[in-house]
Protein backbone atom coordinates (compact mmCIF):
# COMPACT_ATOMS: atom_id res chain seq x y z
CA UNK A 1 0.00 0.00 0.00
CA UNK A 2 1.27 4.03 -0.08
CA UNK A 3 2.89 5.10 2.14
CA UNK A 4 0.66 8.58 1.51
CA UNK A 5 -2.74 8.42 0.64
CA UNK A 6 -3.92 9.78 -2.86
CA UNK A 7 -5.92 12.64 -2.00
CA UNK A 8 -9.56 13.60 -4.11
CA UNK A 9 -12.24 15.59 -4.03
CA UNK A 10 -14.69 13.38 -3.07
CA UNK A 11 -14.89 9.65 -2.87
CA UNK A 12 -17.78 7.33 -3.17
CA UNK A 13 -18.40 3.61 -2.11
CA UNK A 14 -21.80 1.63 -1.75
CA UNK A 15 -22.92 -2.07 -1.15
CA UNK A 16 -19.74 -2.97 1.33
CA UNK A 17 -22.66 -5.61 3.48
CA UNK A 18 -20.29 -5.45 6.55
CA UNK A 19 -22.58 -8.15 8.49
CA UNK A 20 -22.08 -11.03 5.70
CA UNK A 21 -18.79 -13.58 4.46
CA UNK A 22 -19.16 -11.72 1.41
CA UNK A 23 -18.10 -8.66 2.42
CA UNK A 24 -14.52 -7.85 1.12
CA UNK A 25 -13.44 -5.82 4.39
CA UNK A 26 -9.87 -6.40 4.22
CA UNK A 27 -9.79 -5.17 0.49
CA UNK A 28 -12.00 -2.43 1.40
CA UNK A 29 -9.19 -1.23 4.96
CA UNK A 30 -6.53 -1.52 2.01
CA UNK A 31 -8.14 0.55 -0.30
CA UNK A 32 -9.42 3.35 2.44
CA UNK A 33 -5.64 3.55 3.65
CA UNK A 34 -4.97 4.67 0.21
CA UNK A 35 -7.70 7.31 -0.89
CA UNK A 36 -8.96 10.35 1.20
CA UNK A 37 -10.93 12.40 -0.14
CA UNK A 38 -12.70 15.89 1.60
CA UNK A 39 -16.49 14.35 1.25
CA UNK A 40 -16.88 10.59 1.55
CA UNK A 41 -20.50 9.22 0.18
CA UNK A 42 -21.46 5.91 1.89
CA UNK A 43 -24.58 5.08 -1.08
CA UNK A 44 -26.00 2.43 0.93
CA UNK A 45 -25.90 -1.28 2.03
CA UNK A 46 -22.93 -0.25 4.02
CA UNK A 47 -23.80 -2.02 6.77
CA UNK A 48 -26.55 -6.01 5.86
CA UNK A 49 -29.43 -5.50 8.16
CA UNK A 50 -31.01 -8.20 6.26
CA UNK A 51 -28.09 -10.54 6.65
CA UNK A 52 -27.80 -9.77 10.53
CA UNK A 53 -31.46 -10.23 11.71
CA UNK A 54 -31.12 -13.57 10.14
CA UNK A 55 -27.77 -14.95 11.69
CA UNK A 56 -24.80 -12.36 13.77
CA UNK A 57 -21.72 -12.15 12.00
CA UNK A 58 -19.78 -9.03 12.70
CA UNK A 59 -15.46 -10.36 12.79
CA UNK A 60 -13.01 -7.66 13.67
CA UNK A 61 -12.33 -6.41 10.19
CA UNK A 62 -16.05 -5.16 9.74
CA UNK A 63 -15.27 -3.22 12.91
CA UNK A 64 -12.13 -1.52 11.62
CA UNK A 65 -14.22 -0.75 8.93
CA UNK A 66 -16.84 1.19 10.98
CA UNK A 67 -13.60 2.72 12.96
CA UNK A 68 -11.50 3.56 9.68
CA UNK A 69 -14.81 5.63 8.90
CA UNK A 70 -14.71 7.33 11.84
CA UNK A 71 -11.07 8.50 12.28
CA UNK A 72 -11.63 9.77 9.16
CA UNK A 73 -14.56 12.28 10.42
CA UNK A 74 -12.16 12.93 13.14
CA UNK A 75 -9.32 13.98 10.92
CA UNK A 76 -11.81 16.97 9.05
CA UNK A 77 -13.30 14.76 6.20
CA UNK A 78 -17.29 15.18 5.98
CA UNK A 79 -19.09 11.44 5.64
CA UNK A 80 -22.88 11.27 4.33
CA UNK A 81 -24.40 7.90 4.80
CA UNK A 82 -27.26 7.57 2.25
CA UNK A 83 -28.96 4.26 3.03
CA UNK A 84 -30.20 1.14 1.11
CA UNK A 85 -32.63 -1.15 1.30
CA UNK A 86 -30.14 -3.52 3.51
CA UNK A 87 -29.34 -0.83 5.49
CA UNK A 88 -33.19 0.79 5.28
CA UNK A 89 -33.07 0.67 9.26
CA UNK A 90 -31.05 4.22 9.26
CA UNK A 91 -34.15 6.35 6.99
CA UNK A 92 -35.58 6.18 10.57
CA UNK A 93 -32.61 8.39 11.72
CA UNK A 94 -32.15 10.58 8.17
CA UNK A 95 -31.31 14.27 9.18
CA UNK A 96 -29.27 13.04 12.02
CA UNK A 97 -25.89 12.59 12.97
CA UNK A 98 -23.83 9.77 14.73
CA UNK A 99 -20.33 9.82 15.12
CA UNK A 100 -20.28 13.07 12.81
CA UNK A 101 -21.75 10.78 9.68
CA UNK A 102 -24.29 12.82 8.82
CA UNK A 103 -27.52 10.34 7.65
CA UNK A 104 -29.26 11.77 4.73
CA UNK A 105 -32.04 9.77 2.63
CA UNK A 106 -30.48 11.36 -0.55
CA UNK A 107 -28.25 14.12 -1.64
CA UNK A 108 -27.37 16.56 -4.19
CA UNK A 109 -23.40 16.77 -4.97
CA UNK A 110 -21.72 19.70 -6.42
CA UNK A 111 -18.38 18.75 -8.08
CA UNK A 112 -15.53 21.35 -8.64
CA UNK A 113 -16.74 21.39 -12.37
CA UNK A 114 -20.09 22.82 -11.72
CA UNK A 115 -22.19 19.33 -12.06
CA UNK A 116 -24.72 18.40 -9.59
CA UNK A 117 -25.44 14.65 -9.20
CA UNK A 118 -28.14 12.91 -7.23
CA UNK A 119 -26.56 10.70 -4.66
CA UNK A 120 -29.18 7.71 -3.73
CA UNK A 121 -28.84 4.18 -3.29
CA UNK A 122 -31.83 3.29 -6.07
CA UNK A 123 -33.51 0.74 -4.63
CA UNK A 124 -36.55 2.97 -4.53
CA UNK A 125 -36.45 1.92 -8.51
CA UNK A 126 -36.25 -1.61 -8.16
CA UNK A 127 -39.94 -3.16 -8.65
CA UNK A 128 -38.96 -6.14 -6.88
CA UNK A 129 -37.69 -4.95 -3.74
CA UNK A 130 -41.17 -2.10 -3.69
CA UNK A 131 -43.39 -4.81 -4.89
CA UNK A 132 -42.24 -8.52 -4.04
CA UNK A 133 -40.23 -8.10 -0.77
CA UNK A 134 -40.04 -11.81 -0.40
CA UNK A 135 -38.72 -12.28 -3.60
CA UNK A 136 -35.86 -10.23 -3.06
CA UNK A 137 -35.01 -12.44 0.47
CA UNK A 138 -35.24 -15.30 -2.29
CA UNK A 139 -32.58 -13.61 -4.72
CA UNK A 140 -30.49 -13.07 -1.84
CA UNK A 141 -30.38 -16.34 -0.74
CA UNK A 142 -29.22 -17.45 -4.21
CA UNK A 143 -26.49 -14.64 -4.02
CA UNK A 144 -25.39 -15.90 -1.07
CA UNK A 145 -24.89 -19.45 -2.93
CA UNK A 146 -23.21 -17.68 -5.89
CA UNK A 147 -20.48 -15.88 -3.45
CA UNK A 148 -19.49 -19.17 -1.65
CA UNK A 149 -19.02 -21.33 -4.72
CA UNK A 150 -16.69 -17.75 -5.67
CA UNK A 151 -14.85 -17.92 -2.72
CA UNK A 152 -13.74 -22.08 -3.55
CA UNK A 153 -13.04 -21.21 -6.85
CA UNK A 154 -11.01 -18.01 -6.14
CA UNK A 155 -8.99 -20.49 -3.55
CA UNK A 156 -7.98 -23.00 -6.64
CA UNK A 157 -7.79 -19.67 -8.75
CA UNK A 158 -5.16 -18.15 -6.26
CA UNK A 159 -2.67 -21.47 -6.13
CA UNK A 160 -2.58 -21.62 -9.84
CA UNK A 161 -1.41 -17.90 -9.90
CA UNK A 162 -4.54 -15.84 -11.48
CA UNK A 163 -6.82 -12.59 -10.01
CA UNK A 164 -9.76 -12.70 -8.34
CA UNK A 165 -12.48 -13.47 -10.38
CA UNK A 166 -16.24 -12.91 -9.68
CA UNK A 167 -19.13 -15.90 -10.30
CA UNK A 168 -22.01 -13.89 -10.07
CA UNK A 169 -20.38 -10.80 -11.32
CA UNK A 170 -19.76 -13.31 -14.95
CA UNK A 171 -23.20 -14.48 -14.47
CA UNK A 172 -25.03 -11.41 -14.41
CA UNK A 173 -23.18 -9.62 -17.28
CA UNK A 174 -24.19 -12.68 -19.97
CA UNK A 175 -27.35 -13.44 -18.62
CA UNK A 176 -30.49 -11.60 -20.51
CA UNK A 177 -32.74 -10.74 -17.82
CA UNK A 178 -29.69 -9.46 -15.44
CA UNK A 179 -28.71 -7.41 -19.03
CA UNK A 180 -32.09 -6.00 -19.45
CA UNK A 181 -32.46 -5.38 -16.08
CA UNK A 182 -29.40 -3.06 -15.49
CA UNK A 183 -30.00 -1.55 -18.53
CA UNK A 184 -33.81 -0.61 -17.11
CA UNK A 185 -32.40 0.19 -14.00
CA UNK A 186 -29.87 3.26 -15.69
CA UNK A 187 -32.26 4.32 -17.39
CA UNK A 188 -35.13 4.43 -14.48
CA UNK A 189 -32.36 6.08 -12.56
CA UNK A 190 -31.61 8.71 -15.56
CA UNK A 191 -35.02 9.88 -15.84
CA UNK A 192 -35.19 10.37 -11.91
CA UNK A 193 -32.16 12.79 -12.02
CA UNK A 194 -33.01 14.83 -14.93
CA UNK A 195 -36.65 15.07 -12.68
CA UNK A 196 -34.04 16.70 -10.08
CA UNK A 197 -33.14 18.88 -12.66
CA UNK A 198 -29.04 17.69 -12.12
CA UNK A 199 -26.61 16.74 -14.42
CA UNK A 200 -25.82 13.34 -13.08
CA UNK A 201 -26.92 10.74 -10.65
CA UNK A 202 -24.17 8.50 -8.52
CA UNK A 203 -25.77 5.16 -7.06
CA UNK A 204 -25.22 1.60 -5.90
CA UNK A 205 -27.95 -1.64 -5.36
CA UNK A 206 -27.34 -3.27 -8.10
CA UNK A 207 -23.51 -4.43 -7.70
CA UNK A 208 -22.74 -3.29 -11.26
CA UNK A 209 -20.35 -0.56 -11.42
CA UNK A 210 -20.42 1.93 -14.77
CA UNK A 211 -20.21 5.20 -15.78
CA UNK A 212 -21.95 5.76 -18.77
CA UNK A 213 -23.43 9.37 -20.66
CA UNK A 214 -27.11 9.60 -21.62
CA UNK A 215 -26.79 12.80 -23.77
CA UNK A 216 -25.95 15.25 -21.64
CA UNK A 217 -26.27 13.14 -18.47
CA UNK A 218 -24.47 11.27 -16.56
CA UNK A 219 -24.91 7.90 -14.70
CA UNK A 220 -22.42 6.50 -12.45
CA UNK A 221 -23.03 3.29 -10.41
CA UNK A 222 -20.08 3.23 -7.50
CA UNK A 223 -20.52 -1.08 -7.61
CA UNK A 224 -19.85 -2.96 -4.60
CA UNK A 225 -17.66 -4.21 -1.96
CA UNK A 226 -18.28 -7.63 -2.60
CA UNK A 227 -17.33 -8.58 -5.84
CA UNK A 228 -15.93 -6.24 -8.36
CA UNK A 229 -14.15 -4.33 -5.04
CA UNK A 230 -14.92 -0.45 -6.94
CA UNK A 231 -15.55 3.31 -6.07
CA UNK A 232 -15.37 6.15 -7.79
CA UNK A 233 -13.09 9.19 -7.08
CA UNK A 234 -14.14 12.99 -7.99
CA UNK A 235 -10.11 14.64 -8.76
CA UNK A 236 -9.58 18.10 -7.74
CA UNK A 237 -11.20 19.52 -11.31
CA UNK A 238 -14.27 17.80 -10.93
CA UNK A 239 -13.64 14.30 -13.44
CA UNK A 240 -14.98 11.58 -12.03
CA UNK A 241 -12.83 8.42 -11.81
CA UNK A 242 -14.14 4.45 -11.66
CA UNK A 243 -11.08 2.66 -9.60
CA UNK A 244 -11.59 -1.20 -9.50
CA UNK A 245 -9.53 -2.17 -6.86
CA UNK A 246 -8.85 -5.48 -7.54
CA UNK A 247 -6.01 -4.95 -9.70
CA UNK A 248 -3.93 -3.53 -7.14
CA UNK A 249 -5.05 -5.20 -3.83
CA UNK A 250 -2.48 -7.54 -1.97
CA UNK A 251 -5.34 -8.46 0.00
CA UNK A 252 -7.49 -10.25 -3.04
CA UNK A 253 -4.24 -11.35 -4.71
CA UNK A 254 -2.28 -12.44 -1.63
CA UNK A 255 -1.20 -15.48 -3.04
CA UNK A 256 -0.40 -13.96 -6.74
CA UNK A 257 2.94 -13.45 -7.67
CA UNK A 258 3.03 -11.32 -10.77
CA UNK A 259 6.06 -11.00 -13.02
CA UNK A 260 6.55 -7.80 -12.73
CA UNK A 261 5.02 -5.11 -9.94
CA UNK A 262 1.96 -3.73 -11.27
CA UNK A 263 1.65 -0.10 -12.43
CA UNK A 264 -0.26 2.40 -10.27
CA UNK A 265 -3.14 2.47 -12.88
CA UNK A 266 -7.09 2.43 -12.84
CA UNK A 267 -9.53 0.65 -14.92
CA UNK A 268 -12.15 2.25 -16.03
Amino acid sequence: MNEQPARYRSLFISDVHLGTKGAQAEALLEFLHDHDAETLYLVGDIIDGWRLRSSWYWPQAHNDVVQKLLRKVRKGARIVYVPGNHDEFLREFCGLHFGGVEISETAIHEAADGKRYLIIHGDIFDMVIRHARWLAFLGDWAYEIALALSTRINIVRRKLGFTYWSLSAWAKARVKNAVNFIGHFEETLATEAKRHGVDGVICGHIHSAAMRDFDDFTYINTGDWVESCTAVVEHQDGRMELIHWQAFSRVLNANRVPSKPPLWRRVA
